[in-house]
């Protein structure tokens, strides 16, 4: 399915409630299934005796990184993908924002959470995240948004980790090749604050892109007056603050602000609300909470960890895969009207 089908399902999902979204769900997972079963041959061993239609999730094994990266050359489902091509690839900074074997966009992970994971996403992926996008778009900005946006020159800077495959760094460099360097400004998350402060005066981004934590301590400098921008949004992502961490950013910078919920492994799991919570794009990703036995923890209790099954990604399939955030699913409707499931996480 193509980029414009895909914008077009994703809005009539949204709108059409929990019927709609559950039905797309458990299609596209009983079809990820087939797939990989038919194509991996890792998951073709690990699913020999499901039955032969899965469109439910508890009847898959659980999955983690370290297993998966154990076995990556069968974990695949294109045979011309190796470990140590991808590795090869992602070895060369100059090589950020390339397609590799002028199919696929590799990424990686820094290993902080013990394991190095290497993902490859196909077109397919990359055409999904960009239509949920444009649906996060569209539940945040009004009318008015958008002409102070574009009042304020378009611009958008973005500040993450760089020098490696890393997935806010290759976002960073597939705009720069749409949009251009005067639309684009890619900052160094690790660069010295005065270094980054200055940057920003110069380039006065109407859109500012940062990590949670950057956005915190830029907040702290546009309250001292050293950082003289005025973004029309705010978007933090990477990383959860504190209660009262996202106020004081919407303080500091006079507008509202938003934040995401994503993985290397998952690009497009949620987005926020005026109320707090996050909306689980659902008809594109299946979020299992579960406590330390892998049992179902039901919604209004916090989750030991959650189980995620990317349902776009044929190339490398990540089903029923052990995240390891906490999450806690609200047990009514959100207020503020989205009827895709509502969570907040902490990890």
């Amino acid at each position: 399915m193509s980029f414009l089908p895909l914008l077009l399902d994703a809005r009539r999902a949204r709108t059409r409630g929990p019927g709609a979204i559950e039905e797309r769900q458990r299609g596209r997972l009983a079809g990820m299934v087939d797939y990989a079963r038919a194509h991996s041959p890792y998951y073709r061993v690990l699913y020999k005796d499901l039955p032969d239609q899965v469109n439910d999730p508890t009847l898959l094994p659980i999955t983690d990184k370290k297993s998966l990266m154990a076995r990556f050359d069968d974990w695949v489902t294109d045979r011309e993908v190796t470990l140590e091509k991808v590795r090869a690839f992602i070895g060369k900074s100059s090589l950020i924002g390339e397609r590799f074997l002028d199919t696929y966009t590799p990424l990686t992970t820094s290993g902080t959470t013990g394991t190095p994971g290497v993902f490859v996403l196909d077109d397919h992926t990359m055409a999904v995240t960009n239509a949920l996008v444009l649906r996060m778009l569209g539940a945040w900005l009004r009318v008015t948004d958008i002409f102070r946006i574009i009042a304020r020159g378009a611009g958008t800077t973005l500040i993450c980790a760089t020098g490696g495959h890393y997935a806010e760094a290759v976002a960073g460099a597939l705009l720069r090749k749409r949009l251009g360097d005067r639309t684009i400004q890619a900052l160094a998350a690790q660069a010295p604050v005065v270094e980054m402060v200055d940057q920003l005066n110069r380039f006065r981004p109407a859109i500012l892109a940062p990590y949670a934590s950057v956005g915190a301590l830029l907040g702290r400098e546009r309250e001292a007056g050293r950082l003289r921008i005025n973004p029309a949004l705010v978007v933090l992502f990477a990383e959860g603050l504190p209660e009262g961490g996202y106020d004081r950013i919407s303080k500091a910078f006079n507008v509202k602000v938003r934040h995401s919920y994503g993985a290397t492994e998952f690009p497009f799991i949620a987005y926020s609300c005026d109320h707090g919570w996050l909306h689980v794009n659902s008809d594109w990703v299946v979020l299992e909470p579960v406590d330390a036995d892998f049992r179902p923890t039901p919604p209004g209790r916090q989750s030991h960890t959650v189980l995620v099954s990317n349902l776009a990604n044929r190339v490398q399939p990540i089903l029923r895969y052990d995240l390891g955030d906490r999450i806690l699913q609200r047990p009514d409707p959100c207020p503020c009207g989205n009827l895709l499931p509502a969570i907040r996480v902490e990890g």
